[in-house]
C-alpha cells in the first residue's frame, strides 16, 4: 500500500505543517484516488470546532459542521480539510454563506456523486441557526 510520500498531490499528510492558511482562499483542499469508485459508499466528516466571524457585529460564531458525501473518483484528504475549515476562523461571513461556500469548494475539489454540508451554529440572541446545502441541489418537497 502506498503512503503519503508516494502521492505528489498530498502536501500536508505525513508532514508536520502547522501553519494554518489565513483564509479559505489561501487553503488547498487535497484529494486522493478512491480505490472503491465502483461502489457507492458514504463518508461522514464531523467538525465540531468550526469558527468564523459575524460580518455585522464582528463577534465570533461557532458551529458544528457535518459533511456527508458519496465520492466518485477521488476522496477529500482530511488533514487538508481540517486546515481549510480552520482557515475560516477570521473570515467574516453569514452562516448561510459559509455552508454554501464549503459545499461549493468541496464539490470543486472532489466532484462527488452526492454531498451535503450542514452547519449547526451556536445560538445568537436565543436563536439557533442550522443551514444545509446539497449537491446536486436539495430536491423540492
Amino acid at each position: 500500500m502506498n503512503d503519503a510520500s508516494d502521492d505528489p498531490n498530498l502536501t500536508l499528510l505525513g508532514h508536520s505543517e502547522n501553519r494554518l492558511p489565513a483564509s479559505p482562499d489561501e487553503a488547498k483542499l487535497e484529494t486522493f484516488p478512491n480505490r472503491n469508485a465502483q461502489r457507492d459508499f458514504l463518508i461522514e466528516l464531523d467538525y465540531p470546532e468550526f469558527s468564523s466571524v459575524c460580518p455585522v457585529t464582528g463577534q465570533p460564531d461557532s458551529a458544528q459542521l457535518e459533511i456527508r458525501y458519496i465520492p466518485d473518483q477521488v476522496c477529500v484528504e482530511t488533514k487538508s480539510l481540517k486546515f481549510y475549515l480552520a482557515s475560516f476562523r477570521n473570515t467574516a461571513a453569514f452562516n448561510e454563506d459559509i455552508v454554501n461556500r464549503v459545499l461549493d469548494d468541496l464539490v470543486a475539489a472532489c466532484q462527488p456523486r452526492k454531498m451535503t454540508v450542514r452547519g449547526r451554529f451556536s445560538p445568537r440572541g436565543g436563536v439557533r441557526l442550522t443551514a444545509e446545502a446539497a449537491y446536486p441541489d436539495l430536491e423540492e418537497k
